[in-house]
């Protein structure tokens, strides 16, 4: 007999990235941000990986090249990143945060952080120690 989605630990365990992702994007637009979580993510990573290409931004962020391109030229529209021609190879282009792509970023972080605690209430230390050593043998077991 096959077992229940709710019994699956994976199941649960995508289900609960996925609330809180609908979740802060909620709590994003409810205080007037204007980006995505998606796309703050891909200006925290410009933010702090300088000279980064967009396929090791995918990698960081866990999304797919093309999806990528699309943040990226959402992001470069709204002026929180910039693109410059790669002083070495004028194919290549460099990403760099903007003014307000660094504003964004600040501003967001504080919600960020309400978020996290949000969602982490009631858990106690020990258990999120366990939780993140426990998913970094899953990360470990998949990966060898």
């Amino acid at each position: 007999m096959m077992e229940v989605f709710e019994s699956i630990n994976f199941y649960t365990l995508d289900k609960a990235i996925r609330t809180y992702r609908m979740y802060s994007q909620k709590q994003l637009k409810a205080n007037g941000c204007k980006i995505s979580v998606d796309q703050w993510l891909i200006v925290k990573c410009v933010l702090e990986n300088s000279g980064i290409s967009q396929q090791e931004i995918a990698a960081k962020v866990f999304k797919d090249n093309a999806s990528v391109t699309r943040i990226i030229e959402l992001l470069v529209k709204s002026n929180y990143l910039e693109r410059l021609i790669h002083p070495k190879d004028r194919r290549k282009s460099h990403l760099k945060v903007t003014a307000s792509g660094k504003l964004i970023i600040e501003k967001v972080y504080e919600l960020v952080l309400q978020n996290r605690r949000t969602a982490l209430q009631g858990i106690a230390q020990n258990d999120l120690e366990i939780l993140n050593a426990t998913l970094k043998k899953i990360i470990e077991n998949c990966t060898s």
